[in-house]
């Protein structure tokens, strides 16, 4: 499992209360605000305004020229193509312009490339088909900033093009009659973290000649989808945007809309930027992941309710076929991973044969979940090369490990957090080394559990989760408020949902709660009554029966005053020693690899016996204590179900003196 930092926020609280003093603001809410970095009356204000405010169109570089332009060949009658992403901010965006360009009778049509025959973006195929089509303008949504080649085999072949994107620019950029991108030069966006959706929709507040807020209830609904998709931070305008999406989607009469919300299972006026990140989301990017995302465009723009219902139906069935995919996939790598000692490395590098490109990079973020550390998964084809994903976590650049190993790569590209690559297969383990190599030279980092503050149980209630939904709508930037709650005993361990989840009852003084710890199995919880925990959670709002109550949900957990420093020392030094590295820990005696024996049981977890020893052994003595245990024989695992157990190899007897593990 990956063990996370806990972080908890600086917050100054009397700051705070005379933060909330002068804005009228709730004072827990200003607290939460405050760990957030809105510091001023001012900031917090505009933050917690109901004001649906957006800048002007004309701020982001060039837009006056592509509305022109664009005008001008509505005018005169020019058949317009729309060229957008296989995506879900692609597809929002294409949506968003193309059916404003119906909507005043322009001869429009669109091309979506496809990810496994055409690639990302505009491709001299997409040019030949739109050539054939007899297109004379073409309009770019979420890409275009690179397509130097392409708009130029474009404008030989008669066709103009206009450039929307939300990318960083290359050096090189293409000749396009208008590049409309926030980050270009001479930019006047004061925010310019927004994704392909906005940039399209203020494209169409130019060409409309009105005001954002003007349109913005008409297009909000794909503005909300494409930026909750594309992880863009949920601040400033894309907050605005999300927060008046979520509201048309709940009161919407669009008929695809409306199947897709049936599709996954949210009721109406029940929707969230969770449920969009978590339920719309997925099944959009599933048709352009498993296949043509068409389907995916079809949809948002059906006003035709068995349409609607026919193509919602096929994207769960790509959305079903993509997770099962994934899994298979996550299932292989594991084993892959673990066979090999790779899940030791600082990066873990993991390749298969034959993978579906189009779920690699979900499956990295899950091994990197799973493990805590970065991780490529790659897949090699008949060619001879590999190509894949990568996922990083917080202090570590994956684009600059990358860039140590240009040397075995045939292309690359990305950020600090996610990247994607080929090379020759027969490169991998070569980048394996070289990327870890590069790891060696940098800090070691391990995943942090941000929190936003302490909290006393006896001061849950259902006002101060109500005063929360000030800060909503909750994702990434804005992420929803997480808590410590530190010096928990369990009172009581029980399994709910046919096994898969485990619920608590815990207590504090006289204070008593119960808290709900998703996903984890009661086998797999690591503490017993009696224990004293910490928790991280969340709070929410459960309704049962029309009465309501505070949900609490467990984001994690550790033992009470553990030393995070000694800890993740002791989980450096056991890395280094499983790939035969020096450490300077010492080896557990033959006392301390008896105790560890006498205390282990049927139907206890490796987790549980670090857990126990944690205050005394430590991490890595407990762990290399199993390892010999498990080496000699005298334990084995025996998995049941999701949880894997340690179980007592009974009658077996063995010498300690015979470990190559202690002996080397």
């Amino acid at each position: 499992m990956a063990y996370k930092k806990w972080v908890i926020s600086g917050v100054d609280k009397s700051a705070a209360a005379n933060l909330a003093e002068q804005t009228g603001a709730d004072p827990f809410v200003t607290l939460i605000a405050l760990s957030r970095g809105f510091t001023t009356p001012e900031e917090l204000e505009l933050f917690l305004s109901d004001e649906p405010m957006l800048s002007s169109p004309y701020d982001i570089p060039n837009m006056a020229a592509a509305a022109e332009y664009i005008n001008n060949a509505i005018n005169n009658g020019k058949k317009i193509a729309v060229v957008g992403d296989y995506d879900c901010d692609g597809i929002t965006s294409t949506a968003l312009i193309y059916s404003y360009l119906l909507s005043r009778g322009v001869n429009a049509v669109y091309y979506i490339p496809n990810r496994f025959s055409d690639g990302y973006g505009m491709s001299t195929d997409c040019v030949d088909a739109l050539k054939a089509q007899e297109v004379d303008l073409i309009i770019t949504v979420d890409n275009g900033i690179s397509a130097v080649e392409e708009i130029d085999y474009a404008k030989k072949l008669g066709i103009e093009t206009v450039v929307t994107d939300h990318h960083l620019p290359p050096e090189v950029l293409p000749n396009a009659i208008a590049l409309v991108n926030p980050h270009l030069s001479g930019s006047n966006c004061e925010f310019k973290d927004v994704s392909g959706v906005m940039v399209a929709f203020k494209l169409v507040c130019a060409l409309s000649g009105q005001e954002p807020e003007e349109l913005l209830n008409q297009y909000s609904d794909l503005l909300a989808i494409g930026l909750v998709a594309d992880v863009m931070p949920l601040l400033d305008e894309n907050r605005v945007a999300v927060r008046e999406g979520i509201k048309a989607i709940n009161t919407t009469k669009k008929m695809g809309i409306l199947a897709l919300l049936n599709s996954a299972g949210i009721g109406k006026g029940s929707l969230t930027a969770g449920k969009i990140s978590f339920g719309l989301s997925p099944r959009i990017n599933a048709a352009g992941r498993m296949g043509s995302a068409e389907p995916a465009l079809k949809l948002l723009l059906s006003n035709n309710f068995n349409e609607a219902n026919t193509l919602a139906e096929f994207i769960e069935a790509q959305n079903k076929l993509r997770q099962t995919t994934e899994q298979e996939i996550f299932e292989q790598a594991i084993k892959i991973i673990e066979q090999n000692g790779y899940n030791f490395n600082r990066v873990i590098v993991v390749c298969g044969k034959g993978w579906h490109h189009g779920v690699l990079g979900i499956v990295a973020a899950k091994i990197t979940e799973k493990y805590g550390k970065p991780s490529i998964l790659l897949s090699s084809e008949e060619n001879g090369f590999a190509s894949g994903s990568g996922r990083s976590i917080e202090g570590f650049s994956l684009y600059n490990a990358l860039k140590e190993s240009e040397h075995l790569l045939y292309k690359f590209g990305g950020h600090n957090l996610a990247a994607g690559l080929t090379l020759e297969e027969t490169k991998v383990e070569d980048l394996r080394i070289s990327i870890n190599n590069y790891a060696k030279s940098r800090p070691l980092v391990f995943p942090v559990l941000k929190l936003d503050c302490k909290l006393n149980p006896a001061a849950i209630s259902l006002d101060i989760v109500e005063a929360l939904k000030d800060l909503e709508p909750f994702g990434t930037a804005n992420p929803t408020p997480v808590f410590a709650i530190y010096n928990l005993e369990v009172l009581r361990v029980s399994s709910i949902g046919g096994g898969k989840h485990t619920k608590l009852l815990l207590g504090r003084e006289k204070v008593s709660l119960n808290a709900l710890a998703f996903g984890v199995p009661e086998g797999a919880f690591p503490f017993n009554v009696g224990d004293i925990i910490d928790i991280a959670v969340t709070l929410d709002i459960n309704e049962y029966l029309g009465k309501q109550s505070v949900s609490v949900i467990i984001k994690g957990f550790r033992k009470s005053g553990i030393n995070q420093d000694k800890f993740f020392n002791d989980i450096a030094e056991y890395n280094n020693f499983k790939l035969g590295e020096p450490t300077s820990a010492a080896k557990p005696t033959r006392e301390e690899i008896g105790t560890v024996y006498r205390f282990i049981k049927d139907n206890v977890t490796e987790e549980t016996v670090r857990q126990r020893f944690i205050d005394t052994l430590g991490f890595f003595k407990t762990a290399v204590a199993i390892d010999v245990l498990k080496e000699l024989d005298l334990i084995k695992t025996q998995k049941a179900g999701s949880v894997c157990y340690l179980k007592l190899n009974q009658g077996k007897r063995a010498n300690l003196a015979d470990s190559k593990i202690l002996n080397s």
